[in-house]
């Protein structure tokens, strides 16, 4: 490893609610949770993907009690947060999930208000046991109301990444999350200052494709939040993966037709309508209007579609 990727090892130490902890602790076997933050006005920053954040309880429970790997951080509608996370928000059902952001933000609860939310993605969390909570570093203040970046090198951020790595590395984790720490048996890799990406689960998949998109079909450049679906080219079920580069937003009737074969992309990335659509419905007018054109393409590279994975949908779904 050089040196530049020693020095920019970091970890967060974020300031959570003990409700939001003790829920997700007793939930076994949980790939990824949704760190969110009820005022939704600022992305967070402070990481990059791989890279730990630590859940430390508000005062005067002065410790830290688990955590997790940064993958990504966004504003998404909290309707939609719901629907990407479900339980792993931290709450059983959408309306304590609801009520709870009102109340952080002070305000009555509105049936119907879809709040913006602040969404910190974090896969392979942890959650220690109440007798392996460690204190928090000698220089925390107590003032500190969202939380604070270390140094995983050096001073007190080296120190307490060493004492979790312990615990990471044997699985001395809380008995119902004995999994959530090293399911493929790789605990070295917690001892390394600056943490490779993990797979993605199925929320963060959903999350990370549409951001990339900047929420627009990349058909139909269609910007509706509610009727864009992110769409698995490889389907997960066939052997695809929860991966950026397996992804592609799609307007709801196009992700259907997708799925069915009836319409693909190639890939060079120009999406194609089959002659079923015609033959089989005696319509499909719209899609033949689209057929040939490039499609919207993320600006990272990394996060767009795997020509593997559309030859995989040419050959195998296209009808």
């Amino acid at each position: 490893m050089g040196e530049s990727r020693w020095m920019s090892a970091q970890l967060f130490i974020g300031v959570t609610d003990k409700d939001w902890f003790e829920f997700l602790s007793h939930r076994p076997h949980l790939d990824e949770v949704n760190f969110w933050q009820p005022g939704g006005r600022q992305i967070f920053r402070a990481l990059q993907p791989g890279q730990p954040f630590l859940f430390k309880l508000h005062s005067p429970n002065n410790f830290i009690v688990g955590g997790g790997f940064f993958t990504h951080a966004t504003i998404l509608p909290a309707t939609m947060a719901w629907e990407s996370f479900s339980e792993k928000n931290g709450a059983a059902t959408w309306q304590e999930m609801h009520a709870r952001i009102a109340k952080y933000r002070r305000v009555s609860p509105v049936l119907n208000e879809d709040y913006s939310i602040g969404c910190i993605l974090l896969n392979q969390p942890f959650f220690l046991p109440q007798d392996r909570w460690i204190p928090v570093p000698e220089n925390w203040s107590l003032n500190i109301v969202q939380g604070k970046t270390y140094a995983m090198n050096t001073g007190p951020g080296k120190v307490l990444w060493d004492r979790l790595s312990l615990f990471l590395g044997g699985r001395e984790i809380s008995g119902d999350n004995q999994t959530n720490a090293v399911a493929d048996g790789t605990s070295e890799r917690y001892g390394e200052p600056y943490l490779a990406r993990a797979r993605l689960g199925q929320g963060s998949f959903r999350v990370l494709v549409t951001d990339s998109y900047q929420r627009r079909c990349a058909i139909s450049g269609e910007k509706a939040l509610p009727a864009l679906e992110a769409a698995h080219i490889r389907p997960y079920a066939d052997g695809g993966e929860h991966r950026i580069d397996n992804g592609i937003l799609l307007r709801a009737d196009i992700h259907n037709l997708f799925d069915k074969g009836y319409v693909t992309i190639t890939p060079d990335h120009r999406f194609e309508a089959s002659r079923r659509l015609k033959t089989e419905f005696q319509n499909g007018r719209e899609y033949f209007a689209l057929h040939g054109q490039q499609i919207l393409l993320p600006s990272q590279l990394e996060a767009r579609p795997s020509r593997e994975y559309l030859s995989w949908h040419n050959e195998h779904c296209f009808r």
